[in-house]
């Protein structure tokens, strides 16, 4: 697998070389600006991107920047984007583009290794993979405009949904039989407008897209 990385701290951009080396990841370059990312990427054509949303020049959302003007010419790149906040105005224009798999994962709420690593490999794999928080902070901002028309329950499910959960994963946490959780997805969609899909990425990346339009 072909990573682009982009993180501006040089310690922590060594240190995720190191790791993604260290588990048979190719980090065929690493830089520390939006301008050199979106080079990098366009350049190497790799299997994902790893971006820090904040590098300079500007220190707001440079990387994020970087990355859609990146998959504008190579649509459906995989973006695995890296941040300290969550931050709605990024999301909403990361999942505007449901050409290609993306990530969003909060730097401090990666807890292990394995954890990074495996989400590297699913958003490369053509998956989707959301921090929880990040999914309730986007879903709590919504809940007075299209979520309020939605029961706790619905919301239960949809926060679950949009982490990336089959409906056979969301029946176990929530300890429900998969079939209501099946009636439940299909009420979602109808209350948002959103038609179903097979596909659960699609299905993740149309939400989220909704709820941040």
């Amino acid at each position: 697998m072909r990573v682009v990385l982009g993180e501006d701290q040089a310690l922590l951009r060594d240190g995720l070389v190191r790791l993604l080396t260290a588990y048979d990841m190719d980090v065929v370059e690493s830089v520390g600006s939006g301008p050199e990312l979106l080079r990098a990427i366009l350049r190497h054509r790799p299997d994902i991107a790893v971006v820090d949303v904040r590098l300079p020049p500007s220190y707001t959302d440079d990387g994020l920047r970087a990355a859609v003007a990146a998959r504008s010419e190579l649509p459906g790149m995989p973006v695995l984007v890296l941040s300290q906040y969550v931050e709605q105005l990024y999301a909403r224009e990361l999942l505007s583009d449901r050409r290609g798999s993306v990530g969003y994962l909060l730097k401090d709420r990666v807890a292990h290794v394995a954890q990074f690593v495996d989400a590297v490999r699913q958003v490369a794999a053509g998956g989707t993979v959301m921090d929880p928080e990040v999914v309730a902070q986007l879903l709590d901002r919504n809940q007075a405009g299209p979520l309020a028309a939605l029961t706790s329950r619905e919301r239960d499910v949809l926060a679950l949904m949009a982490e990336g959960r089959s409906n056979t994963a969301i029946a176990a946490r929530l300890f429900i039989v998969e079939k209501t959780v099946d009636k439940f997805t299909s009420s979602i969609f109808t209350k948002l407008g959103l038609p179903v899909a097979d596909d659960d990425n699609r299905r993740v990346l149309a939400v989220l897209t909704y709820l941040n339009s």
